[in-house]
């Protein structure tokens, strides 16, 4: 099974383009006005992918407000990136919503795998990211957490993942799909073409399609 790939914080044309051209299935624009990666409705708006499907990072947006951005920048999901509830997702719409999970955040193995099924119903896929808040910092996740717990539809592994670290984090994490953002860039927003490809590379391998 091939791995899906979500490669986030595109700020610039070309590299949406050429996440695209090295096979990329989903490609992240981020609304968040305090990040480096921050974009405006124009910009991820003017960008039609091909084959790619498009997905608008929110953070501190009202329902109404990520409903907008979504339908007229023609956006196919919405990752919800901050502590929207389960009602935000239900209103967003289960079939669009990605909804982001810290699970160094918890105390327990119990308390992330209640969240999980909290949340489970109400989207359509989960991505779970490093640290306790926020994205984009290059910190990595103890992938072991996830042998201890039940995740019932798909997900995608982030955290600082490039070509150096993907093969383990496969192995031990096991994901659906992987989230690349800091670790495939020259500067925060700046994709950097080798580090891309060499994380392509590495996802497309028979290695690879073997462990996931």
């Amino acid at each position: 099974m091939s791995l899906l790939v979500k490669v986030c914080g595109m700020t610039r044309l070309e590299d949406a383009i050429a996440c695209e051209e090295l096979g990329a299935d989903f490609l992240g624009f981020i609304f968040h006005a305090s990040s480096p990666r921050n974009v405006d409705k124009e910009f991820a708006g003017s960008f039609k992918p091909a084959k790619a499907r498009k997905v608008g990072v929110f953070v501190r947006q009202s329902a109404a407000e990520v409903l907008e951005i979504v339908k007229g920048g023609h956006f196919d999901f919405a990752q919800l990136h901050g502590g929207q509830n389960e009602q935000f997702c239900k209103t967003v719409g289960r079939e669009r919503v990605i909804k982001v999970l810290w699970p160094q955040r918890y105390e327990s193995v119990r308390e992330f795998q209640a969240d999980i099924d909290r949340f489970a119903p109400f989207c359509a896929y989960m991505l779970f990211d490093a640290g306790n808040s926020g994205g984009g910092h290059g910190k990595s996740l103890a992938f072991d957490i996830f042998k201890d717990v039940t995740i019932p539809l798909p997900w995608l592994l982030a955290g600082g993942l490039c070509a150096e670290n993907l093969t383990k984090a496969v192995d031990m994490a096991k994901p659906y799909g992987v989230d690349l953002n800091s670790g495939v860039e020259s500067a925060p927003g700046i994709k950097d073409k080798n580090k891309l490809s060499a994380a392509f590379e590495c996802i497309r391998s028979d290695k690879m399609r073997k462990e996931s």
